[in-house]
Parts: C-alpha cells; structure tokens; sequence
C-alpha cells in the first residue's frame, strides 16, 4: 500500500491537516470519505484534538491498506457518553467530587475510553508506534529526515509553554542532552512512541480531560490539547524553500466561512475582556487570516451547526447530520478547488 501512496499522490494527492472540535470531528470524517471517493491519498496528515484522532485513523489506513470508507463506522461505533466516565466520588458526591477531581487530578475525566478505543483499531493492523508510519519508499522528497511520517498531531505543553508537534519534537522531550544526540538516536526515540499516547495528549481539553504527563529526562512535562496553542495548523507542511510543491496541502475546518462586514465593537470591562481573551484563544479563527497565502482556498469548511466541542450527549440524528455537512462541504470544495487548480497552492516537498 506504501508504494501506491507514493506513487498515487503525485497524480492526484494531497497533505491534509484537520481541525480539532471535540464531538464535531464527525464532520472531518464525511469531508475525508468524500475526498478519498474523489482519488484523492494523503501521504501526510496532521491534527490537533478531535482531529488528530482521525488524522491517526487516515494514515494508519492508507499505511495498512484499508479504506477509508472505515471512518463512517468508527465514528458510528464511538460511545461518547463514555469519554464522560465519572469516578465514583464523581458519581455519589456531586460538585463535591467533580471539584475533587479538578484539584487532584486536574480533569474532570479520564481518556481511558479512547485509549482502549484507539488500540482496538490501530492493533489489528499493525500500528503501534510512529515507526509503523515512517515514509521509507519516496526516493524524491525533500523533507528533512526527522520530518519523513505519514502522521503529526499537535499538543501543548504547560510545562514548557510551547506547542509540540509528535513525533518531530519528541528527541527534545525523550533524550538527555537531545541537541547533541545522534540523527539515529532521535530516529529511534521518535519511531519507538506510541502513536495513541499522541494523539490521547491532542484530545486532552483543559479541565474537561486529565492531562498527559510526559515524562523527560528532567522530570514531567504537562500536555493538554493542541487546540489552545493551534487549533487549525495549516501550514505544518508547507514547503519554506520557495520551491513549488508536488501536491497541495487541504485543510478541513469545523466551522463555517468568516462573515463578512461585522460591525467592531470595543471591548469593555475587567470580566468582557476575560472572556473575550479566552474567546479569542480559543475560537474558531485564530491564528490565520485565512484569505492569506491561499489558505481559505485550500480549506474546506463544514457547517457544525454551533454543536459544542464538548457535547458527549449529542444524538446519531445530530451525528449523522454533521457527517453529511462534511460530504456536503467537501463536495462544494471540490468544485471550487477544480476551479483554481491552475493557482499555486502552497504545500509539502
């Protein structure tokens, strides 16, 4: 299947980076199955959160040879009610054990669902750890050794108050001494992480879930969801030479288009400007004004109809109505992409 990949995504390829959006990631699953009916392959994909764990799914599919059609049952099969799994003192003592949870254990739950999800679907087909997803059969890419995986999630460290992007970053986090390692010794510290451990830190929502702890060499890095530092990175894998790309790169966003000519309105009061400093940390259109460098037209939006990213009670109706909005926006993308296919479109080596 690997040498398919490659030589396929010349033709009819793209890189592919997902949004993250809690429950909503149902959509990017819709937008990806319609994309892949359309003979697009992703030879590289990334993610933050709920989209890291379908960027995991794509590339350890196309890695294994099994379609992606499989995405529409995943996300059938996921029981959300479990992500929200209550201890016992959760469950007898209310506020009490919910405020209890926060203090020792800084999450209201575990990940522990999706831990053992996660390994009933990448198991049987032998992905294991980021070596399983190392791009070894591309004799003509320019990308950097360290950089040559099929799949990046994105998280962000409290500890060390930057955004980690797994596996790339992971010799800083594994090795003592890491800046004076061998080119193998990082090799190995990378191939040899559990591809669930990254993508369970992606999903960890501040509060909601229990966070990661890595431990380093130095001690134990706290790692929560990408989303707070990068919701949406785009541009993970774009070339920085000025070479032209080979194949463009696709964003899927769990949000509708920007409207345009909202009035502006200032920001008044100690308690509106903490919300709106959350808010702008945390909303849909950070980051990128995504008019710039092509992004918007290499970005498909699906309409999530305002579900929260945490809303672990959301009903198959709903479920299924957020995965037909991502076929449907997919589709809409496509007409539109075809349209400018002569454009440059910036995206990997």
């Amino acid at each position: 299947m690997a040498e398919t990949l490659e030589q396929s995504a010349v033709v009819c390829g793209a890189d592919l980076v997902l949004e993250g959006g809690g429950v909503k990631g149902i959509g990017l699953a819709g937008a990806v199955i319609t994309l892949s009916d359309a003979g697009y392959v992703f030879p590289r994909v990334g993610g933050t959160s709920a989209g890291a764990i379908v960027a995991g799914l794509i590339a350890a599919y196309q890695t294994a040879g099994v379609p992606l059609s499989q995405l529409e049952k995943d996300m059938g099969e996921l029981d959300y009610r479990q992500f929200m799994d209550k201890s016992w003192a959760e469950r007898h003592l209310g506020w009490l054990g919910m405020a209890d949870a926060l203090v020792r254990q800084q999450g209201l739950y575990s990940t522990g669902y999706l831990h053992q999800w996660l390994h009933s679907k990448l198991d049987p087909i032998g992905i294991h750890t980021f070596g399983d997803l190392r791009i070894t059969d591309d004799p003509d890419t320019s990308l950097p050794v360290q950089q040559r995986y099929r799949l990046v999630v994105h998280v962000s460290d409290l500890t060390r108050q930057a955004l980690v992007r797994l596996p790339w970053d992971l010799p800083d986090y594994l090795l003592p001494h890491a800046a004076h390692a061998s080119p193998e010794q990082r090799l190995a510290a990378m191939d040899a992480y559990p591809v669930v451990d990254a993508i369970r830190a992606s999903m960890s929502i501040p509060f909601f879930f229990q966070p990661f702890r890595q431990i380093t060499p130095d001690g134990e890095c706290t790692w929560v969801d990408g989303g707070m530092l990068q919701n949406f990175p785009v541009t993970v894998f774009d070339r920085t030479d000025g070479q032209k790309p080979r194949w463009p790169t696709f964003g899927v966003k769990l949000s509708a288009q920007p409207p345009l000519n909202v009035p502006d309105k200032a920001v008044h009061g100690d308690i509106s400007e903490l919300l709106a400093i959350a808010h702008t940390a945390l909303g849909e259109w950070n980051r990128y004004p995504l008019q710039d460098e092509g992004i918007g037209a290499r970005t498909v939006y699906v309409d999530t109809m305002h579900v929260a990213a945490t809303d672990f009670s959301i009903t198959r109706d709903v479920q299924q109505r957020l995965f037909d909005n991502g076929r449907s926006a997919a589709t809409s993308f496509l007409t539109a992409w075809t349209a400018v296919a002569d454009a440059t479109p910036t995206g990997v080596g």
